[in-house]
């Protein structure tokens, strides 16, 4: 019988406490998991090699307390994500809004909002550090690492329940401020068309997600709507107020792009050569902004609207 060497990675039996009871099978993998590949996490759901209580189960599954998830053995990734022996560095962010239910924060650019794919710790890693006592903080909804602006996170496996159904519901408001390149035309006020996920093979990104326009009969394309309104017209740019009714990933960057008026600074759907000497102007980042959520408190059910200004680079750029 041969013996497995002592760092192949083995079958792993999680089982599911009370804090996690609710939450779906992707979700409950992608947290325990951090570091593995989502394709990957998603590709051993799809095989059938991760069980729950012995049976297959999908990616939505919703898992219960008590319930024990079998997943297979995954080897991580050097960069290992923090844990007990490496934890993320306790760091606060400017808040928004907190209660007893949720807490919005002001996320910075350049943070992502949780570790996982080469990145070893993020927003809530860090959060969760810098207040142990907090019996649950979780994400309710993610932005890109290179967008900075409002971010709620739940305090309350409740509250993580109603707003998470409200942003699957298309029930909250979500308007972007975005700097594009060139004059955007006034007549372009809504964007309607399906979006394609995809995965860079060969090359510097290799296994780098990527998003593209599909074609309107791609069965895997997924329809995504924005809207767009000119805020200001600046010489070479304009700055919009970009409103999604999908949250399709990259939907934003790649929408505007397809427009021919890529995001400054987008160093995945953008302009390279621009982006260069933007950088050399003073913009070292991409030029996109969570500015205002709005959706409805999960214990009293007001309707809530939270707006995060634009930070002292972005707003010096447009106007120094």
């Amino acid at each position: 019988m041969t013996m497995p060497a002592p760092d192949q990675p083995a079958v792993a039996r999680l089982s599911v406490d009370e804090e996690s009871a609710g939450q779906r099978l992707d979700n409950f993998l992608l947290r325990h998991l951090k570091g593995v590949p989502k394709t990957h996490v998603y590709r051993i759901i799809r095989s059938g090699e991760v069980r729950v209580n012995r049976g297959r189960a999908a990616a939505d599954t919703r898992l219960a307390a008590g319930d024990e998830v079998r997943v297979p053995p995954v080897r991580l990734p050097e960069r290992v994500v923090a844990g007990p022996e490496r934890p993320a560095p306790a760091r606060e962010f400017p808040v928004l809004l907190e209660d007893e239910h949720l807490i919005a924060i002001d996320k910075p650019a350049g943070v992502a909002v949780h570790g996982g794919s080469g990145v070893s710790f993020g927003v809530i890693e860090q959060l969760r550090q810098s207040r142990p006592q907090a019996r649950l903080l979780e994400l309710v909804h993610r932005l890109d690492r290179e967008t900075s602006g409002v971010l709620l996170v739940a305090k309350k496996r409740s509250a993580l329940k109603a707003l998470q159904e409200q942003f699957r519901g298309r029930e909250t408001g979500k308007t972007y401020l975005a700097l594009v390149l060139g004059d955007w035309p006034a007549r372009l006020k809504v964007i309607d068309l399906p979006l394609h996920k995809f995965v860079l093979t060969g090359g510097d990104g290799e296994g780098e997600r990527r998003v593209k326009v599909a074609a309107k009969d791609d069965p895997d394309g997924m329809r995504a709507i924005t809207l767009v309104k000119v805020r200001e017209r600046l010489p070479g740019f304009t700055l919009l107020e970009v409103t999604i009714k999908t949250g399709r990933t990259h939907q934003i960057r790649v929408h505007l792009a397809s427009q021919g008026h890529p995001i400054a600074g987008d160093a995945k759907y953008g302009d390279f050569e621009r982006n260069k000497a933007l950088q050399k102007q003073g913009l070292k980042r991409m030029f996109l902004h969570a500015w205002r959520l709005q959706f409805n408190h999960p214990a009293s059910g007001e309707r809530v609207e939270l707006q995060a200004p634009l930070s002292p680079e972005l707003q010096s750029f447009v106007h120094p």
